[in-house]
């Protein structure tokens, strides 16, 4: 069974405090509707301005067995109002102290991460891309001005701040300055366009992608410094359609995308090649990078042109040049190794 974390606790704990009120004030109701005859409502009335000692006159006369049992009603109440007042108090500052050494967790441990990636909204897509983060091994920070999903972000270990993703701040408390990219994938285009101008005044370089409903939202969310918008609409009507036409090149796509229900084990990585790269100032196929075993060399991309599809192994790889490739996981692990000697 899921932890519900401290909430439920406490929730649970008032709701049974609130039973314990409700059968002592039952009991003294119906005591004094049983020992005095009186009527259920008056007999309530009774109860409630002796157990909150509002100092209200006895509103019918009570009989040497009515005085007992409101003596013992009035010592019953006591004990248990102030066992409801103390374990609310407690509650309260349990709940409070929680929050603020998580709080205070999760700042030191954003405080220390660098090269890792921000996600402004946890919705189906934010969420999604986190879980993808998350297999390449990335360090993560989730912004959300909602508290909702403060529990699913608790059981992924995913650090959350529940702050407004478009204020400066809130970027500075993520560590926008020392992060590599952004997700803006909250549902409202003009909060994505607010966060993405934030981010690339915080940080020029950080690589930003964007989540936008339609290509008027796309054109806005480029305009304000985002490096790549997605569509989800649009790319979902895709995917179905390519699902129709082309069965078999959908089934791979997703494959290739390590999708959940993949049949094989594949994934799509980049390299970026350096100087110390060791295929730097080689042609492909000097470089063996077309030998190599359980890896496919996709395309190749120059700063000066466009990727270059299944490239000839006469070209030259060079410093800043990026390498698309596809493989087993364990390969590429391997060649990326290769390429950082």
């Amino acid at each position: 069974m899921k932890n519900r974390g401290p909430l439920h606790g406490s929730l649970r704990r008032i709701c049974g405090l609130a039973a314990i009120a409700s059968a002592v004030l039952a009991a003294g109701t119906l005591g004094f509707h049983w020992i005095e005859g009186q009527g259920l409502f008056d007999s309530f009335y009774m109860t409630l301005i002796t157990l909150t000692t509002v100092g209200y006159e006895e509103i019918f006369e009570l009989s040497d067995a009515g005085r007992y049992f409101n003596a013992i009603l009035i010592l019953v109440g006591f004990g248990t109002v102030f066992m409801i007042l103390g374990i609310m108090v407690e509650s309260i500052l349990e709940l409070d102290a929680r929050h603020y050494f998580e709080r205070k967790r999760t700042r030191k441990m954003i405080d220390r991460m660098s090269g890792h990636f921000i996600v402004c909204g946890l919705g189906r897509v934010g969420r999604g891309a986190i879980e993808r983060l998350r297999q390449s091994g990335a360090e993560i920070v989730a912004i959300d001005s909602s508290t909702a999903l403060e529990g699913w972000a608790r059981e992924n270990a995913v650090p959350l701040l529940t702050q407004d993703a478009t204020l400066d701040v809130s970027l500075e408390n993520a560590g926008a300055r020392r992060a590599n990219g952004l997700v803006a994938a909250t549902s409202s285009d003009a909060v994505n366009v607010y966060i993405t101008l934030s981010a690339r005044v915080i940080n020029p370089d950080l690589r930003i992608v964007a989540r936008g409903s339609d290509e008027e939202a796309s054109k806005k969310l480029i305009r304000a410094g985002a490096n790549t918008v997605i569509t989800p609409y649009r790319f979902s009507g895709y995917r179905i359609a390519q699902s129709l036409l082309r069965p078999r090149v959908s089934s791979f796509l997703d494959i290739a995308s390590t999708l959940e229900g993949s049949e094989l084990d594949l994934d799509i990585e980049e390299y970026h090649v350096t100087e110390q790269s060791p295929c730097s100032g080689k042609t492909i196929a000097g470089s063996g990078l077309t030998s190599a075993p359980d890896i496919i060399l996709l395309a190749l991309a120059k700063s000066d042109r466009p990727f270059q599809f299944n490239p000839p192994g006469g070209t030259l790889v060079e410093d800043g040049d990026v390498l698309i490739v596809m493989g087993h996981p364990t390969a590429l692990d391997r060649m990326k190794q290769d390429l950082a000697a």
